[in-house]
């Protein structure tokens, strides 16, 4: 592989989401390069038959495996990072949130970033709250692998104009777009 290309591949970032209907769930993944794109590169989705129940607390459980079918043919040595829609810590304790468990999926190698729309209780200490455009309602940023005021300047650059970054949009667009 030239070498140009390989250190392009290695600034892969990758935005995954999932959308449960009845016994059926929908993964979606935005590839992009650079934090400023308004632009991905590819849109990829795969489809969970059957995905285990939502249990109060243990969202992971249910998500983790719909976003590891969803990345499986992806060759994971080219994605620099992972965006999850939610937080990676869930409390002011640590205590691991669906962002933690994607990131120790990944042997801890591939930094992962948290973005939730709503706050959690007792949620401050490992949280930056990002306004973003002229909305006076934050993003909750949450990073494992990368400083946390590093993650949240990556989202705050991200294309957009608006409180939420237009390929996170895309992504919320994509995944609940086609009923399955």
């Amino acid at each position: 592989m030239d070498c140009a290309l390989r250190k392009e591949s290695l600034t892969m970032i990758i935005a995954v989401d999932v959308y449960y209907e009845e016994d059926k769930a929908k993964s979606v993944g935005v590839i992009f390069q650079g934090w400023g794109d308004s632009k991905p590169l590819e849109i990829i989705t795969s489809y969970t038959e059957n995905p285990l129940e939502y249990e109060t607390g243990f969202f992971y459980k249910r998500e983790l495996p719909c976003i590891r079918e969803l990345l499986k043919p992806t060759d994971i040595n080219q994605i620099h990072t992972i965006v999850v829609d939610g937080y990676v810590y869930l409390d002011n304790e640590k205590k691991p949130g669906l962002g933690h468990y994607v990131y120790t999926e990944f042997s801890e190698k591939i930094p992962v970033i948290g973005v939730a729309k709503s706050s959690f209780h007792d949620n401050e200490a490992f949280v930056k709250k990002l306004y973003r455009g002229k909305s006076t309602k934050p993003l909750f940023i949450t990073s494992a692998g990368m400083e946390l005021s590093v993650a949240a300047g990556h989202i705050q650059s991200m294309y957009g104009e608006f409180r939420f970054p237009h390929l996170l949009k895309l992504l919320d667009k994509q995944t609940k777009e086609t009923r399955l």
